[in-house]
């Protein structure tokens, strides 16, 4: 069975990833989409999603199709900033503390999710487009916030590569990060370690 144009242009249009539903909307029974996987032109990736067998896809991407609530966190945003040269072994998220724990199994990619309030999620979110997909992500300012609430989870080199490359960067925001400090109460802290280059 050969993948018509129209499913194979809406995988490319959503990041090469898509739903049960979504196929179903697109006039595929689930035979239809069984007989797809056995033919090995799209792969399942959990339950209830899929990709192009032979299309690379983005981690990140990935991620934000699977979890669209989820926010590139800590480490992973370090990376993305350059603040850090090492490559996270896993994708760190941040997630609702309430949402099903079991959905964040997956084989591939690796996740670390962490649990928030509800209240804090949202604090710092900046949206980015990779190949059509949005994905959210903390902005510099709130993410330095993270590694100094999370100072003890970080080996010392990230740390410290995360707080100089900040205070060098021509992109942050001190008036926003004072802001996050004061809601994540750790104004003291920043005043410490960030304080000092202002």
């Amino acid at each position: 069975m050969v993948i018509n144009g129209l499913v194979k242009k809406e995988f490319l249009n959503r990041g090469g990833i898509l739903k049960t539903a979504e196929l179903k909307e697109l006039g595929l029974s689930s035979r239809q989409i069984k007989r797809l996987i056995d033919d090995g032109v799209i792969t399942k990736i959990k339950r209830g999603f899929y990709e192009l067998t032979d299309n690379i896809i983005s981690d990140e991407v990935i991620v934000a199709r699977l979890f669209p609530q989820a926010v590139i966190f800590l480490e992973s945003a370090l990376y993305h900033y350059g603040y850090t040269d090492r490559i996270p072994l896993a994708w760190q998220i941040a997630v609702n503390k309430y949402s099903k724990t079991t959905q964040y199994n997956i084989d591939y990619p690796l996740i670390e999710p962490f649990y928030h309030e509800p209240k804090f999620l949202d604090i710092g979110v900046d949206k980015i487009i990779i190949d059509g997909v949005e994905i959210k992500i903390y902005n510099r300012d709130r993410t330095i916030c993270d590694v100094l609430r999370y100072e003890k989870k970080l080996e010392k080199e990230v740390f410290n590569n995360a707080v100089v490359r900040y205070k060098e960067d021509s992109r942050k925001n001190i008036r926003k990060l004072f802001e996050y400090a004061e809601i994540f109460n750790i104004k003291n802290k920043v005043q410490t370690y960030i304080g000092m280059w202002l």
